[in-house]
């Protein structure tokens, strides 16, 4: 948002992830706190080239806990006696100001920034790829352990409990067998009691045929 004539920030979105904010050659001349609540993690905030007078419309920008550089280049409060003093003194979470610090190093590139912080966000990559800890890796061994075990013990009742059947069916099947003999000797003891009634019963009668036989010829 430089040099677009911005006279106030009070219709500034929310920007909670920004970092670096430009607002050079504005005519900006107050309004800062609107700052640490609409973009309260800018490390970098240029105001170069605005209104601003005096300390304490800079005094806002306390707010700002992770700001560490600032640039005021061509604002009026640059013309302060002991400004640079003043403006470390007042915000001491800056580390530089117009883009040297207290000692006056220059503060490095902002691509270089950049280059650090995507180093840090490789850095976290790669130790997300390198895997879990070797901690939970043992954990998960035993783990599978355990599962191992649980399915032989699983393996080792089901056999037992297979041949457990098979004795349960061996054993009924062969009651079932002796049943099946002792029944067919029970039907043969009965065949062979009916013959025998059969033919004593025809002996009777022929016998009683043959008394008759001889009645008759006593008769005659």
């Amino acid at each position: 948002m430089a040099n677009v004539e911005l006279s106030s920030l009070a219709r500034l979105p929310s920007l909670n992830k920004l970092r670096k904010l430009e607002l050079s050659d504005n005519i900006i001349s107050g309004g800062l706190e609107v700052l640490a609540e609409k973009c309260p993690n800018l490390t970098y905030l240029n105001l170069s080239g605005n209104k601003i007078k005096d300390l304490s419309t800079v005094e806002a920008l306390q707010n700002l806990k992770n700001l560490k550089s600032l640039d005021l280049f061509n604002c009026e409060i640059t013309n302060l006696e002991d400004y640079r003093e003043s403006i470390f003194e007042l915000l001491q979470q800056i580390t530089y100001l117009d883009g040297f610090d207290q000692e006056d190093n220059e503060a490095p590139d902002s691509e270089e920034e950049d280059d650090e912080d995507g180093d840090e966000d490789d850095e976290e990559e790669e130790e997300n790829e390198a895997g879990p800890p070797e901690g939970y890796e043992e954990e998960e061994e035993e783990e599978e352990e355990e599962d191992e075990d649980d399915d032989e013990d699983e393996d080792e009742a089901g056999s037992e409990l297979g041949e457990g059947e098979e004795e349960v069916g061996l054993s009924y099947l062969m009651k079932e067998e002796i049943q099946d003999e002792e029944d067919d000797d029970d039907y043969v003891e009965e065949g062979e009691e009916e013959e025998e009634e059969e033919e004593g019963g025809l002996r009777g009668e022929k016998r009683k045929r043959d008394a008759e036989d001889d009645g008759e010829e006593e008769d005659d």
